[in-house]
């Protein structure tokens, strides 16, 4: 019982900052948006098919993934999901550009009656915030036909590596290795593609690194309150440690992965 409500108490703090972020989220969120481009690039690659009569998608967010999807696949029927209610606006109207039966359910993935036979489950940058990532995999499976690809993008081990090294607490729950990712698969599915590859960003200061963080909603299990003093020896440690030239480098340590139902 403390054990569920713990986990309802950090999924309340993710869902209250990601709502904060909302209005920044897009335009802030770089290294998702070409991780969820890459996403799509691979799915197609693996021989997904151009038409499909029902796709979903979970954290679909503010519509990166949702755009990169809808404008390569004629989708008939499109299920988005957010933890955040207040996504459906921007992604929907997204999607509604290309397809016209979209529709919208909040709440998070684990608790979710996941609808059912789907050609495609889709998800970029979300897996992470899931405690169970074998079950959660188990379950979006069974949720599609044979024939049906699941294709997703999470974060390994070393994401934000210069955060953890600095001594940052605000990970996510569930940062999980490609080797990790593939061993979760349920019998049935059939890997077709699994890479892990860092996207980095750059910035000039500690400062814009946290502003870049708050913008999108990531930094949702850290507590810190930051003084004047306490910002500058971030940034001098940051910049010791990590510094290349006048850049601060910030590593998406990502994972892709496109498997098949037989």
């Amino acid at each position: 019982m403390r054990d569920h409500q713990r986990s309802q108490d950090s999924r309340s703090r993710v869902r209250d900052s990601f709502r904060r972020g909302l209005d920044t989220y897009h335009d802030a969120a770089i290294a998702q948006k070409r991780i969820a481009q890459d996403l799509v690039a691979m799915l197609q690659r693996a021989g997904a098919p151009e038409r499909m009569t029902r796709a979903f998608e979970f954290g679909c967010g503010t519509g990166h993934l949702t755009r990169a999807l809808v404008s390569a696949h004629n989708i008939d029927t499109l299920l988005l999901n957010d933890l955040v209610g207040e996504a459906e606006g921007s992604a929907c109207q997204l999607a509604r550009e290309h397809c016209q039966n979209v529709q919208f359910t909040a709440g998070a993935i684990e608790q979710l009656a996941l609808p059912q036979d789907l050609d495609l489950v889709a998800s970029a940058s979300t897996l992470q915030w899931v405690r169970d990532g074998r079950l959660a995999l188990e379950r979006l499976g069974a949720a599609l036909k044979p024939g049906g690809y699941l294709a997703l993008s999470t974060f390994g081990t070393s994401h934000f590596h210069e955060l953890v090294a600095l001594g940052s607490d605000a990970a996510a729950p569930n940062y999980s290795d490609a080797e990790t990712l593939a061993a979760w698969l349920p019998a049935g599915m059939e890997l077709v593609t699994l890479r892990q590859a860092p996207v980095v960003l750059n910035f000039a200061t500690a400062s814009q690194v946290l502003r870049h963080l708050r913008a999108t909603g990531v930094n949702a299990r850290s507590g810190c309150q930051w003084s004047k003093r306490m910002l500058a020896e971030f940034d001098a440690d940051y910049r010791n440690q990590f510094g290349d030239g006048a850049q601060l480098p910030l590593t998406y340590d990502t994972v892709w992965m496109v498997a098949r139902k037989v």
